[in-house]
Parts: C-alpha cells; structure tokens; sequence
C-alpha cells in the first residue's frame, strides 16, 4: 500500500510537471499578441503594388476580396502588408511614422535606391546620406509613391 501511495504521488508530480513545461513551452513559442498587418491607404494600388513589389521585393499572397482595391504582401512569418485603393488626395506624412525593414547591407541598398533614382536621406533630412545610430545600425529613409515613410536599416535583429 505505501508503495501504491508513492507510485501514484510520484505520476501525479509527473503529470503536473509535464502539463507546466509544456505550457511555459506554448507561452514562449506563441507570445499573447504578435504584429498581423499594417494598413496603407494609397492613391494608385498599380504604382504602389509594383514599387513594394519590384523594388522592396516584398511577396504578394492571395487577399480575400479580389475586387481590385486591396494588395497584400508577406512581410514576416505571420505579418502582412495591406495596400488600400482609395486615398482621397495628398498626404503630407511625418517621418516618425514609418515602416522599417531590415537589410544585409545599407550601402548595397543605397545602390539600389540610386540606381532608381528614389530621392533618401538621413534621419535628420540629409540628402543622400545614412543615419548612424548610436548602436552601430546605419539608417536611411525614403518614401513610397504614395509619401509613406520607409527606412530601412542594417539591424541584425
């Protein structure tokens, strides 16, 4: 009888121990809320489609309304990047509300950026230049056909 009383303490402990590791495995591979899209509203979704497409070389996925007023793109494991037909008239945006996406080399991007003749500067307005933040990540911004603000930067992470 006692070791009838230990052998069950002892798979009852168990159970407990392998319902909480696998739990705290679930809590740390699904954080409570994670990033699902970012919205655009833009004035001409052929132009602004092929520039993220083309340029950016970000990846269309199927949307769900095909009515020709929305473009979706990939733009991580879960998140996505929704252009919306139908801006009203010019927006002038402020640089501080911008999306960033990361790059193996800034300088190679700058080349590119170039090559298109798309207009970037530094954080601080600088022409043709590339912020160095204080972490080591350099930094450029420019702007999509529609005037949205987009840096990209070499972060590792």
């Amino acid at each position: 009888m006692k070791y009838l009383f230990f052998f069950c303490f002892a798979s009852i402990l168990s159970l407990t121990t392998l319902t909480t590791n696998a739990q705290t495995k679930a809590t740390k591979a699904q954080p409570l809320t994670w990033l699902n899209h970012v919205a655009l509203h833009v004035k001409d979704l052929q132009t602004t489609t092929t520039f993220y497409e083309n340029f950016l070389q970000l990846k269309k996925i199927p949307e769900p309304f095909k009515d020709g007023l929305h473009t979706w793109f990939s733009v991580g494991e879960k998140s996505h990047l929704h252009l919306i037909q139908g801006k009203p008239h010019e927006t002038l945006y402020d640089k501080s509300e911008h999306l960033c996406f990361s790059v193996a080399s800034v300088e190679d991007f700058i080349s590119r950026l170039k090559k298109e003749n798309i207009k970037f500067e530094s954080w601080t307005g600088a022409p043709q230049e590339y912020t160095l933040r204080t972490d080591g990540v350099k930094q450029v911004y420019f702007q999509d056909p529609d005037g949205h603000w987009i840096e990209v930067n070499d972060a590792k992470e």
